[in-house]
C-alpha cells in the first residue's frame, strides 16, 4: 500500500495548510488544517477535512466494511450500515486519540441483535487494522442499534 502526500498551499500560493494524498489505488483525498486566528499563515482555510478526521472516517469506514462482510457471509439480510464515531483526543503534544466510542446502526430484515454484536467484536478484535492500531493509544468502546428493514 501506498500514499503519496503533497502539500498544496491555499488556491495555489505557498500559504495555508491544505494538502492532497493520491492513493496508490488511483484516488485523491483532500485535507486541510484549522484556521488559525493568531498567525494566520499557519493555518488552514477549512476548505477539506483535518488529517485526523480522515483517520477516524477511515477507521468507521474499515469497521463498518468488516460488520457488513461478516454479516452478508452469515446470510443475513444487510440492507443499511451506519457507524458514528466520537472521539477525544490529549490535551497536549502528541494530541493522540484517548478516547473512541462507535455507535453502529444496521438495518436490515430480521437481523439477530446477537448476530450484529458478534461482527463489530470480530472487527474490533480482529479484522479492522486501523481500529486495532488506534486502540494501542485509545479505549475503544462500541454500540449498537438494529432497524428493521
Amino acid at each position: 500500500m501506498e500514499c503519496t502526500v503533497s502539500w498544496t498551499g491555499a488556491l495555489g500560493t505557498r500559504s495555508g495548510m491544505g494538502f492532497v494524498a493520491e492513493t496508490g489505488s488511483g484516488h485523491t483525498l483532500m485535507m486541510d488544517g484549522a484556521p488559525d486566528a493568531a498567525k494566520p499563515e499557519n493555518g488552514g482555510l477549512n476548505l477539506a477535512p483535518r488529517p485526523l478526521e480522515t483517520l477516524l472516517a477511515g477507521t468507521g469506514g474499515c469497521t463498518a466494511y468488516d460488520v457488513v462482510l461478516i454479516l452478508k457471509r452469515g446470510r443475513h439480510d444487510v440492507r443499511g450500515c451506519s457507524v458514528k464515531l466520537d472521539a477525544e483526543r490529549a490535551n497536549t503534544d502528541p494530541k493522540v486519540f484517548t478516547r473512541i466510542n462507535m455507535h453502529f446502526t444496521v438495518t436490515g430484515k430480521g437481523i439477530p441483535a446477537a448476530a450484529v454484536e458478534r461482527a463489530i467484536a470480530m472487527s474490533h478484535d480482529k479484522y479492522c487494522s486501523a481500529s486495532v492500531m488506534l486502540g494501542k493509544t485509545a479505549a475503544i468502546t462500541t454500540s449498537f442499534e438494529v432497524l428493521e428493514a
